[in-house]
């Protein structure tokens, strides 16, 4: 079963609060048809721990704004800053250190699930100007 509304706007919201922190290399993949426990995995990068849990703090605040609030029921990986997991349910985001993404390459892993389009509200405003 594809990814629900709430769980594509609530993937959208993550990657924009991501993209905000200047994450790289947002994907937003539906694994609703291949999990039963979750609909969408965000993954998204950073260049070092600092920024990976700046992006995750961003992440957490921003689907705390949405109508629905939404708070992770698990968190792992904080510690380190390396890989940071948030579990919302409905969605999974990953935020890694670039060189985790690289090794564990989770969008080739999933790479026969559907992507969503993401496109940055800040890069879309700028090609519209």
């Amino acid at each position: 079963m594809p990814a629900t509304e709430r769980a594509v706007e609530m993937a959208l919201a993550a990657a924009q609060a991501a993209a905000d922190k200047k994450a790289e290399d947002i994907v937003l993949l539906d694994v609703g048809d291949q999990l039963v426990i979750t609909d969408v995995f965000v993954v998204a990068s950073a260049s070092n721990e600092r920024q990976v849990l700046a992006i995750v703090d961003a992440i957490e605040d921003a689907l705390l704004q949405l109508p629905e609030k939404a708070k992770p029921v698990r968190r792992e990986g904080e510690r380190t800053g390396r890989w940071v997991l948030l579990d919302f349910n409905d969605i999974v985001v990953h935020v890694q250190h670039s060189e985790e993404r690289e090794f564990y390459a989770l969008d080739r892993l999933w790479k026969d699930c559907a992507r969503i389009e993401f496109v940055d509200r800040h890069l879309a405003s700028q090609d519209a100007a």
